[in-house]
């Protein structure tokens, strides 16, 4: 490892947008959706994972969170990802039970599921009434990678078995350690556990198995970044993006104790970005959180926390009207 490197807080964020692809659109393709996909995309209301991609990737369309090449899944916090088919096994063998009890009742679950479904597609809440078991319970077989689910953004979500993936938990998550390390370094075994749901004292043996990493000191404390990313990380921000409407749950904004001050110094403003209840999105404007908005049908509402020039508010509101949602009747209007 090298010595400690010191960072500002410019050079975090800086660092984690380019990491993010949230500085500059990528071109329309798969490797562009896997690279969006990097550290999963969190799925909520409304279709989010679709608009964490447009904010990511040219040229999005309504259906672009269903290409071949994504899959959805029970993932970190047991919330619904997309992510990359080809990373099944990093966001769900990679958050496999390490105790050997919790281990067995996973595969014990996935094993009959796959027997009640035989080959099947079903509701998840049919599912779990079939194995007589509260549906939400069907999550904890998510983990042994052998299990899909397919969520429209309305109704519940259907549920079904595949094979399960040939890669083994521990390197599954290592490899999830190097993905939170990629998108949100400098990064803790805390933060670490805290954002792929893992059990406390976790993260710390999972990032000493890491022999690639860099200590480094920032407004945030001590933590670190993988030693590929050094380099990278010591440069200066470059220019960001005009604007971007992140949706809630986006991975830029999977934050939490000081990671969240050094995004959003104000605690009046990151209160209102991370709320008791259902998060909305943030407004970026020139690589800062400036405020945060909702949707409700084609009516997006944005509230500012400082008053913007004319020119970023037009581009707020042609970044809201661009937001490739399916279904809308009207044009999407914005009101501040």
């Amino acid at each position: 490892m090298s010595g400690l490197l010191r960072l500002s807080r410019e050079q975090v964020l800086g660092h984690r947008r380019r990491a993010g692809a949230l500085d500059e659109r990528l071109e329309p393709g798969r490797a562009s959706l896997r690279r969006a996909a990097w550290a999963g995309l969190t799925d909520s209301v409304p279709r989010a994972a679709l608009l964490s991609i447009h904010a990511r990737v040219r040229d999005t369309s309504p259906t672009t969170w269903a290409d071949e090449s994504l899959v959805q899944v029970w993932g970190p916090r047991f919330s619904t990802y997309v992510v990359p088919e080809q990373d099944r096994a990093v966001f769900t063998l990679g958050r496999h039970p390490v105790d050997p009890a919790r281990r067995r009742f996973a595969e014990d679950l996935a094993d009959r599921l796959e027997e009640v479904l035989a080959g099947r597609r079903l509701p998840y809440r049919d599912a779990g009434r079939a194995l007589g078991m509260h549906p939400s319970q069907l999550r904890y077989a998510a983990t042994t990678g052998r299990v899909l689910v397919r969520w429209e953004g309305a109704g519940p979500p259907h549920v079904w078995t595949v094979p399960r993936p040939g890669t083994e938990p521990e390197e599954a998550r290592l490899e999830l350690a190097r993905r939170y390390l990629r998108v949100l370094a400098p990064g803790t075994p805390e933060g670490f556990e805290t954002w792929a749901g893992l059990r406390r004292g976790q993260g710390a043996p999972v990032l000493d198995a890491l022999n690639d990493l860099v200590p480094v000191e920032s407004p945030s404390g001590r933590a670190w970044v993988l030693a590929e990313d050094e380099e990278g990380v010591r440069q200066p921000p470059t220019e960001p993006s005009s604007v971007r409407l992140l949706p809630s749950g986006d991975a830029y904004l999977l934050l939490w104790g000081v990671d969240r001050e050094l995004l959003v110094p104000d605690p009046d403003h990151r209160a209102a970005l991370w709320t008791s209840r259902v998060w909305p999105g943030a407004v970026l404007v020139d690589g800062e959180v400036v405020g945060t908005w909702r949707r409700s049908a084609h009516r997006v509402a944005v509230t500012s926390w400082t008053p913007l020039p004319a020119g970023h508010r037009r581009a707020v509101e042609a970044e809201a009207a661009g937001l490739p949602l399916p279904d809308l009747e009207r044009e999407i209007t914005v009101t501040w």
